[in-house]
């Protein structure tokens, strides 16, 4: 199988795992709920070992960069959605930024192994 596809389902999934495990910490109200709390920690599980996987082929910082990155922007999204928290105009800009680097480090540096 492709190398860089492995790669990068294995961080989209990483990614994916700890905005869900994220959300599960929020509802596990300081990890009083157990079913809340063990959801996370499966997640967060999960998230680390594929994400050791991106680290076999990509460097840490660019990886743990995209992993930082995209979690912010999408646990930013579900808080906005799911749990009606308001972003006021410089944080979408923020986000924006985010994203915008993310993009940049991706597409034009020669650092991430395509």
């Amino acid at each position: 199988m492709n190398t860089a596809l492995v790669t990068y389902v294995s961080l989209g999934t990483a990614i994916a795992l700890e905005v869900i495990g994220t959300t599960f910490l929020q509802q596990s109200q300081q990890f009083t709920r157990l079913v809340p709390t063990m959801l996370m920690a499966l997640c967060y599980g999960a998230a680390f070992y594929l994400l050791s996987i991106a680290l076999r082929v990509m460097p840490m910082g660019i990886v743990y960069a995209i992993w930082s990155g995209l979690g912010i922007v999408l646990i930013s999204g579900v808080g906005l959605v799911v749990f009606r928290q308001k972003l006021d105009l410089a944080a979408m800009i923020g986000l924006g930024l985010i994203i915008a680097g993310v993009v940049v480090v991706n597409v034009f540096s020669k650092t991430v192994g395509h």
